[in-house]
């Protein structure tokens, strides 16, 4: 008798060692269970903001494509695209100004440095208006002051 109840007691020890053993697997295995749950929901959010990132992104793009051009005024009262413009050049040039000598009338120059002016010295001439007619073909519009 005293062999078997050793011998269960063997048993017993060993049975008892395994369900600890179990024990410990079994919270390994929840613990395991709940990351993955966890996980799951990660990804699951994960794929919700990226699915809304991705939508919004094709919105976007849909709405950039849905840009008409700026001299397209169809649905305005406007014809077709029949009287477009393009415009090529947005930067006008400065016009240079045509520098006139207000003693001679050529291009070029200005009165005080008139090359007719100085080589005639000190007499002063200047250009008055006359009317059509008044003045004989042959006889100069100057007038000496």
């Amino acid at each position: 008798m005293s062999k078997e109840s050793e011998s269960l007691k063997n048993e017993n020890s060993n049975y008892i060692n395994e369900i600890e053993i179990l024990n410990v697997s079994l919270k390994l295995s929840n613990d395991f269970k709940e990351e993955n749950e966890n996980l799951r929901l990660q990804i699951d959010a994960l794929k919700k903001t990226f699915s809304k990132f991705s939508n919004s992104s094709d919105k976007l793009d849909n709405l950039l494509g849905l840009q008409r051009c700026v001299f397209d005024k169809v649905g305005q009262g406007y014809g077709e695209m029949n009287n477009v413009k393009h415009f090529n050049n947005f930067f006008v040039k400065k016009n240079e100004l045509k520098i006139i000598c207000n003693y001679c009338g050529k291009l070029g120059h200005i009165s005080i440095s008139c090359f007719l002016k100085k080589k005639l010295g000190l007499v002063k001439t200047r250009k008055i208006w006359v009317t059509k007619g008044t003045v004989t073909p042959g006889i100069f519009a100057y007038c000496n002051i």
